[in-house]
């Protein structure tokens, strides 16, 4: 693949920006903690939502999205568009709530909401168990997907694409700070969107594509272009849209898809402004990530089994890619070497945009759980500002050599997004109701995130596993199981929560003052705290905000709302594409409709949110 001098002068003007900008705000980054992690908590609502969007563009999501694509079609993507009902709850209950919190990290909630030794050791287990395990294995499916993209694309070796990567996103982190880290964002974003949308208009019509029109009557392509699933095939019907609808949303606890809010989409809602400024961008998020940026994605996919039908195919013209990196998701890479140089050079700063926008962020994120969570609290808790800072440094270059490392014992995007739901699976109902019932307690968390572990583990590392849920022989035979496929996370969703549940009433509340500090602090409200304000107000103690009526139900309308008008956006942009002009411009009106509702709904609740 030939990549010219103009393609060259892109990629080097974009990272040199990148640069310049990590380097301009360093001194002010560096100040303390708050500036390092929080940007001083004054970030307005349109910077950080174009940050939440940037950063959840990575280089492995159109991997991922194509591999969706090419194994169970368009409606494959449900497995991911179904925790947008997770997003629009943060948007309209739980970030409001996360920023009257006032924590440095959503890791510091814990022992504002629980007290004593068990708080103390969740705050810490916690910020370890996900500031490095989970995000290290997030920072292994970007760079995953860097490396694919960097064999393919240019022809290097996997170590090669995780060192050039990898060093400049580490000296741009460790440097820039969580400032840095959204002031190119803003910039990323444009690019990764213009890349994005330019390189799939472009490849679907090159002339083995031979236009729109041609491909979605392809025979390759016909039968994978619905957005839903075949309601005919009750097994993929389950396993594609009940199972992620139902059950997933609510109950595993994913990267950016946190029920009850969480992870590096709490830390810019604790970066805003206000609360407004919370709301505003975590609902500016949700529209642009799942309403819209997909169908470029979803487009180079279907153009992809016209040009790559199969692994085969796509081994035999890339035939210097290592075996253990081929899999489906390697079509995306695959159809990008054929755009013409300058598009070429553009895409390319695009995904290198996509990588540093998602790199940055994970490693800011995990370091300021590891410096304010772990080594503030359990190793050192006079440590300066300064030294913490250092160590927030410090800990960027570790978890970005271990995320580099595990990249290169991993085969595709899939494989990761299965073992990241399996080891939050049944968890996020805890997540949900900690902020609304108050029985809830320390060991409770203790006890799901420990069950839902060791769970995932028999069952991917034992021979449980395929017994109970089948498996693929080396011929590629499915083998059955005692149980149908579809029910794995079920199971373990199940299971886990009776766990919890058990756990909770064994064990001992929350001590009283603990739960009234909480409830004054942050104004939970709701039945589940009715017990503790009564307890509360019978001793002459007063915890609640005036009388500022109850939210969540209205919030809850607001979601479904937001819901309707996200998928609207989502089903029409499709449509559209398509042809399907008539359910394009209905769906259109119901997107307005839902719009207009909700505006109502908003004018009516946020005196009451706010």
């Amino acid at each position: 693949m030939e990549i010219s001098t103009l393609d060259y002068s892109i990629i080097i003007g974009f990272f040199s920006i990148v640069l310049i900008i990590g380097i301009v705000v360093s001194k002010k980054s560096g100040k303390d903690t708050s500036e390092f992690f929080l940007s001083g908590r004054s970030m307005p609502w349109w910077l950080l939502g174009f940050s939440m969007v940037a950063t959840t563009f990575s280089t492995d999501t159109p991997n991922l999205v194509t591999d969706f694509v090419r194994t169970s079609g368009v409606s494959g993507n449900w497995g991911w568009w179904a925790f947008l009902i997770t997003g629009m709850l943060t948007v309209f209950v739980y970030a409001k709530l996360w920023r009257k919190s006032d924590v440095l990290t959503d890791m510091q909630f814990y022992e504002i909401r629980y007290g004593g030794k068990p708080a103390r050791f969740l705050r810490g287990f916690r910020s370890i168990y996900l500031g490095l395990f989970f995000n290290i294995i997030t920072l292994a499916a970007v760079n995953l997907a860097a490396i694919k993209i960097g064999g393919i694309m240019l022809g290097l070796t996997p170590v090669e694409t995780v060192l050039i990567g990898g060093i400049v996103t580490v000296i741009f982190s460790a440097v820039g700070g969580f400032r840095g880290v959204v002031y190119t964002d803003f910039v990323l974003f444009f690019v990764a969107i213009v890349g994005a949308v330019g390189a799939a208009y472009y490849l679907v019509n090159i002339p083995e594509v031979g236009g729109i029109s041609n491909m979605i009557s392809h025979e390759n392509v016909v039968g994978k272009l619905s957005i839903l699933p075949d309601f005919s095939d009750t097994e993929a019907l389950i396993t594609i849209l009940v199972i992620p609808l139902a059950v997933q949303w609510w109950s595993s606890w994913y990267p950016g898809s946190e029920p009850g809010g969480g992870g590096y989409i709490a830390q810019r809602m604790l970066a805003a402004k206000n609360e407004n400024h919370a709301i505003a961008s975590t609902f500016f998020f949700n529209i642009m990530h799942y309403g819209l940026r997909p169908w470029p994605w979803i487009l180079v996919a279907l153009a992809s089994l016209i040009v790559f039908p199969d692994i085969a195919s796509i081994q035999a013209a890339f035939p210097n890619i290592e075996e253990s990196k081929l899999g489906h998701d390697l079509a995306y890479s695959a159809m990008l070497t054929k755009l013409p140089s300058g598009l070429l050079g553009l895409v390319l700063a695009s995904l290198g945009a996509a990588y540093m926008s998602t790199v940055s962020t994970q490693l800011n994120w995990g370091s300021s759980y590891i410096v304010n969570d772990f080594y503030k609290q359990q190793i050192n808790k006079k440590a300066s500002e300064r030294e913490l800072v250092n160590i927030g440094r410090l800990s960027t270059v570790v978890l970005m050599v271990a995320g580099a490392v595990l990249a290169l014992l991993l085969t595709n995007a899939k494989q990761l997004f299965q073992i990241l739901l399996e080891f939050g699976a049944g968890t996020g109902l805890v997540y949900i109701l900690r902020w609304f019932w108050w029985r809830i307690n320390a060991w409770s968390e203790i006890s799901v995130m420990f069950a839902a572990a060791i769970i995932s583990l028999l069952l991917t590392v034992t021979p449980l596993g395929d017994i109970l849920f089948g498996y693929l022989d080396n011929s590629g035979t499915v083998m059955e199981g005692v149980l149908p496929s579809w029910s794995r996370v079920l199971c373990i969703v199940l299971i886990t929560t009776a766990v919890w549940l058990v756990t909770t009433f064994v064990t001992k509340p929350e001590k009283r003052d603990v739960l009234n500090r909480f409830y004054k602090k942050t104004q939970p409200g709701g039945p589940g705290w009715k017990k503790i304000v009564d307890e509360a107000h019978a001793g002459g103690l007063d915890i609640t905000d005036g009388n500022k009526k109850w939210v969540v139900p209205s919030g809850i309308l607001a979601m479904v709302l937001g819901c309707i008008l996200v998928y609207g956006c989502m089903f029409a942009t499709g449509n559209w594409i398509y042809g399907n002009h008539t359910l394009a411009i209905s769906l259109t009106v119901v997107v307005c409709i839902s719009g207009g509702l909700l505006a109502r709904l908003w004018n009516r609740m946020k005196d009451d949110i706010l």
